[in-house]
Formats: C-alpha cells, sequence, structure tokens
C-alpha cells in the first residue's frame, strides 16, 4: 500500500506544481506581495468553503471541491517558500527560481509524509474526508494564533509545521477523492 501511496502522491504534487507553474507563467509571482497572515487567510477561506459545502451538500459556484484541495496544496507551498526567502528578495523572481523553490519544498514534505507514514501506519486512510477537513481548519486556527503570538510559543512546533500538515492532510483527501488515477488525462490549466 505504501508503494501505492508513493505513486499517487508523486502524480498529485506534479500536477500541483504544473498548475501552480502555469499560473506564475500568467502572473508572474504576485503572491510575494502576501504576508503571511494573508496565506494563512487564503487558505482558511478554501478550507472553509470545503466544509461548508460537506455540510450543506450542495455547492452554488461550479469551482469543484477537488480544485479547492489543489488550492490548499498550493498556498501551503507558498508560504514555506516566504518562510524561506529572505526580506531583501525581490517581489519578482525567475521561473527557474520559483520552480526549484517548489520542488525542493515538496520534497521536504514528502519526505515528511512517509517518514509519519511509517510510524501512523497510513492511519489516515481509515480517516473521513470530513475529518480530515476539519482537522485543516483545526490547524490554520493554530496557525493563526501561532501568528497572532507573533510566533512566541511555548510549546507548538511553529507555522512551519502546520503548513506541511495542512499540505500532505490535502493530498491525502485527493488520494481517497481518486483524483491520483485522474490527472494523467487532465489538461495543465485546468485544477485537475
Amino acid at each position: 500500500m505504501e508503494n501505492q501511496t508513493q505513486h499517487d502522491y508523486d502524480r498529485i504534487i506534479a500536477q500541483c506544481r504544473r498548475l501552480f507553474l502555469a499560473k506564475a507563467h500568467d502572473y508572474g509571482t504576485a503572491w510575494r506581495i502576501m504576508r503571511l497572515p494573508s496565506i494563512t487567510d487564503q487558505i482558511y477561506i478554501k478550507a472553509q468553503r470545503i466544509r461548508s459545502i460537506q455540510e450543506k451538500g450542495t455547492q452554488l459556484v461550479a469551482d469543484d471541491v477537488d480544485g479547492e484541495f489543489v488550492a490548499i496544496i498550493n498556498y501551503c507551498v507558498i508560504a514555506l517558500m516566504q518562510l524561506r526567502l529572505p526580506a531583501e528578495a525581490p517581489l519578482d523572481l525567475a521561473p527557474e527560481e520559483v520552480a526549484t523553490a517548489y520542488d525542493e519544498e515538496t520534497a521536504e514534505n514528502r519526505r515528511l509524509l512517509f517518514a509519519k507514514n511509517h510510524d501512523y501506519g497510513e492511519a489516515w486512510r481509515q480517516m473521513r474526508i470530513e475529518s480530515i477537513t476539519d482537522i485543516i481548519l483545526m490547524k490554520l486556527h493554530r496557525t493563526k494564533q501561532i501568528e497572532d503570538l507573533a510566533g512566541a510559543t511555548r510549546v507548538s512546533e511553529g507555522v512551519e509545521a502546520n503548513y506541511r500538515d495542512m499540505l500532505n492532510y490535502a493530498v491525502f483527501v485527493l488520494i481517497k477523492r481518486g483524483w491520483a488515477s485522474s490527472v494523467a488525462e487532465a489538461p495543465a490549466g485546468s485544477s485537475h
């Protein structure tokens, strides 16, 4: 099962990367203007919309839920890149620099995922998608609290650990929803 998880994880991240780089082509690195709390709030909006749709059982806006989980993944990568970039880094980054940074952050997340997967025995496979959504929202509330404390925590791992966990939980949902098997046929510009 772990080999299937690795395969699915890599396919999902590859498609998220394609979409991210296509948007970077169109918009440049406009996301560089965002401070971490703004990125956290952007992820919160996506997760709250998912929960609202789950609770209501219907939606009025056509954007699909899978696309919202993809957005959570990519906003988490943005947050992780912003954490690494020095304060004096330019707002406009070269495409190859963005691609390299994306790859570095997702490689670290992949390493973390499989270390945790080893210890937890893929327990996420037994979780409900709604529970994973709630965990993402809880981690967002934790992140907001840490940001409001200006990082002065007593026992918390900090915001980076929360972004990494949210990213991986969003990948888990896409695996559970069968998205990994559908991404091979999807065009680069779509949310699939």
